[in-house]
């Protein structure tokens, strides 16, 4: 399938889908070069570079870059990343042609939400007017410390705000390091008087997951089949799910574990002790999707084993006291992201009483 397996090694194309923004080069007929910093994103049939709406003397067909493209189309696209620590250098160049998606193409549709998918500013700018470069990639060169531990480059903000849910992934594995450096993420949430509350099961092999769908498919089957949902609707909806479960390189189970929390004799404040814990099971899983984007990874959430706990101990083996709650999906994004939905405004969410 992608360019990204066969263009880029592993380390290589890590790094690139890691960064957030890079510099693209063009040159003219003659030779003369053109270098501009980009945004971009990556997916299966090439690198998108938007023009957008930001003040620029000349309309967008007419920049310098686009004009090289329609006369030269060979171009590269620099990742890279400085550091005062030198040991931390590191930068991948990949070469190829480029070319102009005009709008209206199923391609430019796909490049349009891929970018809003990874930069939230263009969720509210009207790029899907103006084309997008799409370079095809053909060879790539790298030097330094690709897998060298990422730098803090981004204020939290825009880790919160860029963060997205993500249904559909590239078929490229997820390296140990940084599972293991989002489980650690996951670890430093708050939880009720420190006692993490919460157990994670790592799921990669191919024949798990079939087990683990097969055991979640059919009870979810029966509830659809009881609210009377049309046939071809359960079908749609559970093929759907069993996709997500299969396609994405790793599963994180996030399940509640009670055994080490405070007792009380009265039935109250125990109940209020286990929503505390659940509630701390939200924060470890924020705390995991916010570093795997920081990591350049995808994720999305599935509340699924809330609604089947005991088959999902059952068909994983895992401890009885071990209550699933959430599945993390964990990967690399594929074609087009859903649409970020919108978030109500803060007036219709804060009350103050001052």
């Amino acid at each position: 399938m992608s360019w990204l397996r066969e263009v880029l090694s592993p380390e290589e194309a890590s790094f690139l889908v890691g960064r957030r923004v890079a510099h693209l080069a063009t040159a003219s007929p003659d030779g003369e070069p053109h270098v501009v910093p980009v945004c971009f994103a990556c997916g299966s049939r090439g690198i998108y570079v938007p023009l957008d709406d930001k003040p620029k003397r000349v309309p967008p067909e007419r920049l310098r870059r686009v004009r090289n493209i329609l006369e030269n189309s060979r171009a590269a696209l620099l990742a890279d990343r400085y550091a005062e620590d030198w040991g931390e250098l590191a930068f991948v160049m990949v070469r190829g042609r480029a070319g102009l998606l005009s709008p209206g193409g199923e391609e430019h549709a796909a490049a349009v939400r891929l970018l809003r998918g990874r930069y939230h500013q263009y969720e509210r700018r009207p790029i899907e007017r103006n084309p997008v470069i799409v370079l095809r990639p053909e060879r790539a060169a790298s030097w330094g410390a690709l897998g060298e531990a990422e730098r803090q480059e981004e204020r939290l903000l825009d880790v919160l705000l860029g963060r997205r849910s993500v249904r559909r992934y590239l078929p490229r594995g997820v390296p140990e390091e940084a599972v293991e450096r989002v489980l650690e993420a996951a670890r430093w949430a708050p939880s009720p008087h420190g006692a993490q509350p919460w157990r994670f099961a790592v799921i990669r092999r191919p024949e798990t997951r079939e087990r683990l769908a097969e055991a979640m498919g059919g009870e979810w089957r029966r509830n659809l089949e009881m609210d009377q949902q049309p046939p071809e609707v359960v079908e749609r909806r559970l093929e759907g799910s069993r996709r997500r479960l299969l396609e994405a390189p790793v599963l994180v189970l996030v399940c509640l574990y009670l055994g080490d929390l405070d007792v009380y004799p009265d039935e109250r404040r125990c109940r209020s002790e286990e929503t505390m814990a659940v509630q701390s099971l939200g924060a470890a899983v924020q705390n995991m999707l916010l570093a795997a984007y920081e990591l350049g990874l995808d994720t999305g959430w599935m509340c699924a084993p809330l609604f089947c706990p005991e088959r999902v101990v059952e068909a994983l083996g895992l401890d009885p006291e071990l209550v699933p709650h959430a599945l993390i999906t964990l990967g690399y994004a594929e074609g087009d992201p859903p649409r970020r939905r919108g978030r109500r405004p803060l007036g219709e969410l804060v009350v103050y009483r001052e």
